[in-house]
């Protein structure tokens, strides 16, 4: 009977080992498989954060830099840059703070966000209370709706620059149908490719402006007189305000990261790679055209017709259907919250739900096609409270206590080493923005806002159109 036994065991190893290895190489297909579509789809590394960080902090803006150049002068425009991008980096940094701060609480309560994405309102709302829940969700819902809409006027001003043969306002309409194609993009885990894609382009674009600038060379009779007004002067200031407050996003590229906790300075090495972008480029054009750019929003405007032109402006086409994505999807998240279908497996459902947020960011596109002062009016108004003022003040109102100071899950930084130094620099932030960004700022955006409706009207049809040019 032994031997039996002992040959029926080693039939059933061998049957067990056949079976083993037969489920190896499925799991080996399963894992090449889910390996490549990783690749392309399913990012969450510390580089993926990266490419989305720059990605999304600059796109059209860099078309009106220039624009910005011609109200401040040279020497501001460059200063600024430098001062809002490191400010802009610091606040990123809060964010990215006050995120595991809530995460880890959440952890130790044995909360599970499988199917949750955390959001910046969500995490006001955990360390402060529902008021700051409120202020948070409304300024920031606020600016990423106005950040869409700024992103569809931008497209139906480049296009307009190769086929001028159907106004902006057509355009507008034809581009809100593309970009209401992101509804099917389900988080930032699937932005991997495209962060990637975004910022070659923006590269390219952003050295194209700087090249082509000093191959035309300086108009004749160039003047550079800026600043001369007040009132140019802060909303130039405040358009830069905005082009290094796009972190508004940051808490839904942190929960999209395998280790979030690798976040804290990301943001900051991605605003270093962006001054390679914005000030070579905004100089270069401002040297080029001076006061000329006063009246020409978009850089695309001045420089001549040719393939690399058009190249810069269907890449940057492309790269504004990402950032619209990028702008939208928390608000997607918002809304899927507010209709029960969060934790809805299906694309396809989840993409019907979100329909309803593209029609208002279409409808404003269309009421309000002010290309630039647009987007200082957004930059005082609510990017100073959204990624400023807010998470500056937030900071210290999580660790006023000495027992949080004790147990932060993250203690100050290497380079201001005591919690009075944080609260030092936070208290600068939120009166400097205040004053400046907000106070300054919304009085010259808005007064220079006011004056585009009066002299284009509501639902204008082609806002600063000029003439065809078909060469």
């Amino acid at each position: 009977m032994v031997p039996e036994k002992q040959a029926e065991e080693a039939i059933v190893s061998a049957v067990q080992n056949e079976t083993e290895a037969d489920d190896r190489q499925e799991e080996m297909a399963i894992n090449s498989n889910l390996s490549f579509k990783s690749f392309l789809w399913h990012g969450g590394s510390v580089y993926d954060a990266w490419f989305s960080c720059a990605s999304n902090q600059v796109a059209q803006v860099l078309l009106t830099l220039p624009y910005s150049f011609s109200q401040m002068g040279m020497l501001s425009g460059i200063l600024l840059q430098i001062f809002y991008g490191i400010m802009g980096s610091w606040t990123a940094y809060l964010i990215s703070v006050l995120y595991v701060e809530y995460r880890s609480r959440k952890e130790k309560e044995n909360v599970s966000f499988k199917n949750h994405v955390i959001q910046w309102f969500e995490v006001l709302d955990g360390l402060l209370g529902p008021k700051w829940k409120a202020i948070g969700l409304a300024f920031n819902c606020t600016f990423l709706l106005f950040g869409s809409v700024i992103q569809l006027i931008a497209c139906a001003s480049n296009i307009y620059y190769i086929n001028d043969h159907l106004d902006k306002r057509t355009w507008t309409y034809i581009f809100g149908a593309c970009c209401a194609t992101t509804v099917f993009i389900p988080s930032f885990h699937n932005y991997r490719i495209w962060s990637f894609l975004g910022l070659g382009m923006t590269t390219y674009t952003a050295w194209y402006l700087t090249i082509a600038a000093f191959v035309h060379g300086q108009v004749e009779g160039v003047i550079h007189s800026g600043p001369t007004k007040m009132v140019l002067y802060f909303t130039g200031a405040t358009n830069i305000l905005y082009t290094f407050g796009g972190h508004a996003v940051t808490v839904e590229i942190m929960h999209a990261m395998w280790k979030p906790k690798k976040f804290k300075y990301i943001y900051l090495y991605a605003t270093l790679y962006v001054f390679t972008l914005t000030l070579p480029s905004a100089a270069a054009v401002y040297w080029a055209f001076g006061d000329q750019l006063l009246d020409h929003a978009n850089a695309f405007s001045l420089l001549p017709r040719n393939g690399f032109r058009d190249t810069a402006v269907i890449l940057m086409l492309i790269h504004q259907f990402i950032t619209f994505g990028f702008a939208c999807t928390p608000l997607y998240f918002v809304w899927e919250k507010v209709v029960g279908m969060h934790d809805t497996k299906s694309i396809c459902l989840r993409a019907l739900a979100r329909l309803p947020i593209v029609i208002p960011i279409w409808f404003l596109a269309i009421i309000f096609p002010f290309f630039g002062p647009i987007n200082s009016a957004v930059g005082a108004l609510l990017v100073s409270f959204t990624v400023y003022i807010i998470p500056a003040a937030a900071h210290m109102l999580t660790y006023r206590k000495a027992s949080a100071r004790q147990n932060a899950a993250e203690k100050p930084p290497f380079f201001l080493p005591s919690w009075t130094a944080v609260y030092a620099v936070n208290g600068f932030v939120v009166a400097w923005v205040f004053v400046v960004g907000f106070g300054f700022g919304g009085w010259a955006s808005m007064t220079n806002f006011i004056k585009q409706v009066d002299t284009f009207g509501l639902f204008a049809k082609c806002y600063q159109c000029h003439p065809p040019d078909r060469k």
